[in-house]
Order: C-alpha cells, then structure tokens, then sequence
C-alpha cells in the first residue's frame, strides 16, 4: 500500500469512528405504550427523556410503522374540557434536565392503529431531535400499567 493510500485509509478509518452528530446526549427511560383496547384506533406512548448534554433540545417528531399518523400531543383545558391537541413546535428538553411524556399530558400519539396493541408487544419507534437528530427506541406496549408518570430519576 503506497503511503498516500495508507494516510487516505488512515483517515477514513477516524472520520467513521467519530459521532455522527454533536449535540446533547438524550437517553430514554422507562417508555411503555397501550391503547384502550383490542379494537382501539389509537394509543399512546410515554417515556422521560433526559438530556445530559449541556445544550437544550427538543423533540420535534416521531415515527413508527405502528400507525397511519404519528404526532406529539397534550392535553389542554377547554372550558370544562380536557381536549388532546396536537403539539406542532414539539417537547423542550434544557440541558442538563428532563421532560416528562405521561397519561393526561404530553405524549407521543398513534392515530389510525395498523395492528392491534396488544401487551407485551413492542413497538419500534425513531424518535426525532432537532440538535440529537434520530434516535430508535423499541417501546414494550403494557395496558396493566397504571396512571403513574415515568420515573423521574435513574434507577440501578
């Protein structure tokens, strides 16, 4: 191998070790998802996200082949009604903190189910950040699970 080759792979084989963004560290934790029932069109996932960077970010969509639509949602108080609307700018996330997706709050809405959610799937979903870019997330679908939100701190 002549020594312009050598240093030509030399240097690709850096660049491919390098991140393939620079940006906050997000990390997922505790994601589970459900519907209301066997025949339901929609269902929801929720999960906290944290951010460890030392920049904010945010969630600004998602994906997943679970349903037609896919959207970032919440609840809002319309007189005496709770309404679900969609949540177009996304979920901030400050550096060095976290945001909660929970029941009754911000979440990630499936509209328009493909296949039934039933527990103990798992449902694969590509999350997107506007610094951290796309991040794949399998969510275990639990409908036992009750109203409590997602944990707010690291277990071990």
């Amino acid at each position: 191998m002549s020594f312009k080759a050598t240093i030509l792979a030399a240097a690709a084989a850096t660049a491919l070790a390098l991140p393939a963004f620079a940006g906050p560290e997000i990390s997922i934790q505790d994601p589970f998802a459900r519907a209301a029932g066997a025949t339901a069109m929609a269902g929801a996932a929720f999960f906290m996200i944290h951010n460890s960077g030392d920049e904010d970010d945010r969630l600004i969509a998602a994906e997943s082949d679970i349903s037609k639509r896919v959207e970032l949602h919440t609840h809002i108080e319309d007189g005496d009604v709770m309404r679900m609307v969609e949540v177009e700018e996304g979920f901030a996330v400050p550096a060095g903190g976290m945001h909660p997706l929970k029941r009754g709050a911000d979440h990630v809405m499936f509209m328009g189910l493909n296949r039934p959610m039933e527990q103990g799937d798992t449902i694969a979903v590509t999350l997107i950040f506007e610094k951290s870019g796309r991040i794949e997330v399998d969510i275990p679908v639990d409908l036992e699970r009750g109203e409590e939100a997602p944990a707010m701190s690291d277990t071990h």
